[in-house]
């Protein structure tokens, strides 16, 4: 089955380390906690919550991203792993996601797609929109 949503996060950790080889270079860890914007409910009912911590690795603002997202329902949870890459130009990431384990009535969770992170009207808030095709 395929499902959109469009989620509002926002950065509520964040620990960033400078490189040192090139100018601009960081490491960094974030956590982030979203709301829905837009969901239309499934087999696992209305949202409660997402949380997400991510690793970035980038040079002036571009780079590449990891992380781990856990999305709750009223029924369960999906835990799912992204990976993205950040466009300075265009300050939008993208990339793809993975469902690897569910509770709940998302036990049985399969689950991939595609994702684009966009800046939000705060320097600490992003809006996620994703794609993905589930089966359970």
């Amino acid at each position: 089955m395929q499902r959109k949503a469009k989620y509002r996060i926002n950065v509520t950790r964040r620990e960033m380390l400078y490189v040192g080889d090139t100018p601009d270079h960081t490491l960094m860890l974030t956590e982030m906690e979203g709301e829905a914007i837009e969901y239309e409910a499934g087999v696992a009912g209305k949202f409660l919550n997402r949380r997400s911590v991510g690793y970035h690795d980038r040079t002036k603002g571009a780079g590449p991203m990891v992380g781990y997202a856990c999305t709750s329902f009223e029924g369960g949870s999906v835990y799912s792993r992204y990976e993205g890459q950040r466009d300075e130009a265009t300050k939008l990431t993208s990339g793809t996601w993975t469902a690897y384990q569910g509770t709940g009535k998302l036990a049985n969770i399969k689950g991939k797609g595609t994702f684009t992170v966009k800046p939000g009207d705060r320097h600490d808030v992003f809006i996620l929109e994703m794609v993905g095709e589930y089966e359970l």
